[in-house]
């Protein structure tokens, strides 16, 4: 049984209007019985309005959550597009296994995450989550069922990975894991000064780590500017496995009046976050969940930006300009009076997606996210956009509420041969905004 639409929100505060709402399986069995425009949805993680599809119809994938099989001793896993990686973690973990490529967030279903191509903080290393798809079945709205492979429909392959569920219903996905050897992390927490700090930090480790990441002080100015924590991390060699711990943990407990972000509450936050971290940069054992996921343990963090929700920014900026317009982006954050609750910043590597959307570029990504408070916020964002376009880079579609058609063709210059394998009986509020679907 469906949720009530008002559930069928984006995690940025989005809501699906006037929305049709139909379990998977009822759409498998009549697809071409909807008039409206149909897109998949799976848990509402995306930031934007990608997931949505106002006026049309929404195919919740929940029910598609089966694991169809897995290989243990070679770490082949199929399974259903509304499958929880939160589920698959603890399934596959105490087995050995791990994903090859994961988000900020185990919430996400692995649909949702083809459909991103989401990148983690192994880019440099594993490249995005498209990579290590072996294949998976998709069904068009004429009732077409279709075997995609990279040499099997290839161009349909290469659209649906990363391609914002636009190519029809993902039905199955064959995904190869990586094989660990203990549910721990070696992980190593050092401070820099500012953004050079950053990027000599980020060059060195990238070579060591399998992991890296860095979270910054968006709050800090003058000496201090550019100044932030670096996180660099391995698996493990042999910690073991304890029983899997799931990722629920206190949930958020109201929905504001108005933000709970501003100046004064994240200058609070960010002294006490630079303080807790630990100053002596040793190896450390730590259970994998709270690297890779820490927000997770608060459930519904989202609430805290207030009733008008978050805009979150991500780009991705050729090295040759990542460290002038990341200072760039940060002073021009701080001139607009905003406060960034997660101000993240790494380097991405030279492996290509074999999605033809995928947003990831070597060089530098930067994520910035703010309270959403209308016109205000909308400025900055439309001068952020600008700098990334002007240094020759994009910006995040599934992190995105509002970027013009100008700066998403800009971002992506193979939009039209992307628009070639779109299925004519789907849409998104995201695609009617900038491809004119």
């Amino acid at each position: 049984m469906t949720a009530p639409l008002d559930a069928y929100r984006s995690w940025g505060g989005l809501a699906a209007r006037d929305s049709e709402i139909v379990e998977a399986p009822d759409w498998i069995a009549r697809p071409g019985g909807h008039r409206r425009p149909a897109l998949a949805y799976g848990n509402g993680r995306s930031y934007g309005d990608s997931c949505l599809n106002s006026g049309g119809t929404l195919i919740d994938t929940q029910t598609l959550d089966e694991v169809r099989a897995f290989d243990r001793e070679t770490g082949l896993l199929t399974c259903g597009p509304g499958l929880l990686l939160d589920r698959l973690l603890n399934m596959v973990v105490p087995a050995g296994w791990f994903p090859p490529v994961t988000p900020g967030t185990a919430f996400v279903t692995i649909g949702g995450a083809l459909a991103n191509d989401v990148h983690g903080k192994n880019h440099h290393r594993a490249g995005s989550f498209g990579c290590h798809v072996r294949a998976f079945e998709l069904m068009r709205s004429d009732g077409q069922t279709l075997l995609c492979a990279p040499d099997i429909n290839p161009g349909l392959f290469a659209a649906t990975i990363g391609g914002f569920g636009l190519t029809g219903l993902v039905t199955q996905v064959t995904l190869q894991l990586m094989p660990i050897r203990s549910a721990a992390m070696e992980q190593e927490v050092l401070h820099f000064d500012d953004l050079d700090g950053f990027f000599a930090l980020a060059a060195a480790s990238d070579a060591t780590h399998d992991y890296t990441v860095a979270w910054v002080d968006s709050l800090a100015s003058g000496r201090h500017f550019g100044r932030g924590v670096f996180f660099r991390a391995n698996h493990a060699p042999d910690h073991g496995f304890l029983p899997p711990a799931t990722a629920r943990g206190l949930r958020f407990p109201l929905q504001p009046p108005f933000p709970l972000i501003n100046r004064a509450t994240m200058r609070a936050f960010n002294w006490a976050y630079r303080h807790s971290q630990p100053r002596v940069p040793a190896p450390r054992r730590v259970p994998y969940r709270p690297f890779f996921y820490p927000l997770d343990r608060i459930r519904d963090w989202n609430r805290a930006y207030g009733p008008q929700g978050l805009r979150q920014f991500q780009c991705a900026i050729p090295m040759a300009e990542a460290r002038r317009t990341v200072e760039a982006m940060l002073r021009r954050t701080l001139s607009a009076g905003e406060a960034s609750f997660l101000t993240v910043l790494k380097l991405f590597g030279a492996r290509p997606s074999p999605g033809l959307m995928s947003f990831p570029l070597e060089g530098a990504t930067l994520t910035l996210d703010f309270p959403n408070r209308g016109a205000r916020t909308e400025t900055l964002l439309t001068e952020l956009d600008r700098l990334a376009i002007e240094a020759g880079g994009r910006v995040n579609p599934y992190k995105d509420a509002r970027m013009s058609a100008r700066t998403f063709r800009a971002s992506f210059p193979q939009w039209r041969d992307f628009a070639a394998h779109i299925d004519p009986g789907f849409s998104s509020d995201f695609w009617r905004r900038v491809g004119g679907g």
